[in-house]
This record gives C-alpha cells, structure tokens and sequence, in this order.
C-alpha cells in the first residue's frame, strides 16, 4: 500500500489517497475541502477509487464527499453513531467558512473490526471514540490513519458536541499505544508521528 496526502482546506485537513500499488485501487479518506486538488491527484497518479471513508464526521473532514462520490460512484462509509453529522445540520456555519457540500447519506458503516478491502490490502477499523462518538481509526500495514483522535504531539479535542475526554484517552491507550511502536501515526491535521514518538514525548499522554 501506498499513501498520498492532500492538505485541503482552511483547516489544513489531511485527505489520504491510500492505494495498492499493483492494481492502483484507491481509498479517499476524509475529502474534506477543495474536491478539484483531491480529484486532480487522484487523475495524475492514475488512481482507482473503490470508497470514500469517514474517520469522523465534522465537516473539515466531509466537505467534498458529494463531488468525489459524484466524480466516481463509490460506496461512502462511516461508523454509524457519525452517520447523522453527514447532514451537516449542526455544522452550518462552519461549512459556509469551508464551501463544504451537504454530504450524500452512507452507503455502509464501519464497524469496529472490519477489513476495508483496497486491492490486494486492506484496512482495519479500529473504533476509537472520544473526538466524536463514531471516531474510528482505519490500521494499514504498518501505518493508522488516526483521524482526530491523536496527533503529533497531541490528542483530538473533546469539547465538540459528543466529544468524551474519558472515552479519547481510552481509545487512545486501548487502541494505538499497544501497536508497534514504530507504526506510523498519520493523523487528521498536522505531520505524522509514530506510535513510539508519542508514547515517549507526547506531553497529554503523560
């Protein structure tokens, strides 16, 4: 497997490009800005969507899931306690601030275990809840996709609507910290990191 990262948006969203290299199937992981770059390095790379996946449910991560679904008619997932965020109901006004476009209803949900199948790899959801009740990070080989819930030298916030400080701290020592250590940790916003790194330095895991 293969990662191409697409940093879209005023809030600097990590969208991942995860693909096979043999076949050139593609995951798009939280299109959550600016379709035409997403849908730009998806054509230069001769990529092949097969799904579009939702780490959460906030709109920085959802915005242009209409337009990539649009582009290729991929099945969308979430897990299913965000499903109701894809609405963008209660993010109005931060979607106004992100041109984002209400989202088309999932198609399936991630249930906490699953193998995404991307190729000839796969991606497990891991759910990790406490950013949002639905959070879910998606484990590759050798690499998670951590969404929101933890970054380099940092967690995911808690004080959104749904948001638990209990239930992020215990996805995040239940979850991630007992990986390799030397898993690489690409999260949501910001650099990657990795499993290691945080356990030794991250200063709210202390």
């Amino acid at each position: 497997m293969n990662i191409e990262t697409v940093v879209v948006g005023q809030l600097e969203t990590n969208c991942y490009l995860v693909f096979c290299l043999k076949t050139l199937a593609c995951a798009v992981v939280d299109p959550g800005a600016e379709p035409d770059r997403i849908l730009a390095a998806i054509h230069h790379r001769g990529l092949k969507p097969v799904v579009i996946l939702n780490t959460h449910g906030h709109v920085d991560h959802i915005g242009a899931n209409r337009d990539v679904k649009d582009a290729y008619g991929v099945p969308l997932a979430i897990h299913a306690l965000d499903g109701p965020m894809l609405e963008l109901a209660g993010q109005l006004e931060l979607s106004f601030v992100l041109d984002a476009k209400s989202s088309p209803p999932p198609d399936q949900f991630l249930e906490d275990g699953a193998r995404i199948q991307v190729g000839e790899s796969a991606l497990e959801v891991l759910h990790t809840p406490g950013h949002s009740p639905g959070s879910v990070s998606l484990l590759g080989p050798g690499f998670l996709l951590s969404g929101d819930t933890l970054f380099n030298g940092g967690v995911g916030r808690t004080d959104l609507p749904g948001g638990s400080a209990r239930d992020l701290e215990r996805s995040i020592r239940t979850r991630i910290l007992i990986l390799p250590a030397e898993t690489r940790v690409l999260p949501g916003h910001g650099p990657g990191t990795t499993v290691g790194e945080e356990i030794d330095s991250n200063p709210f895991l202390t």
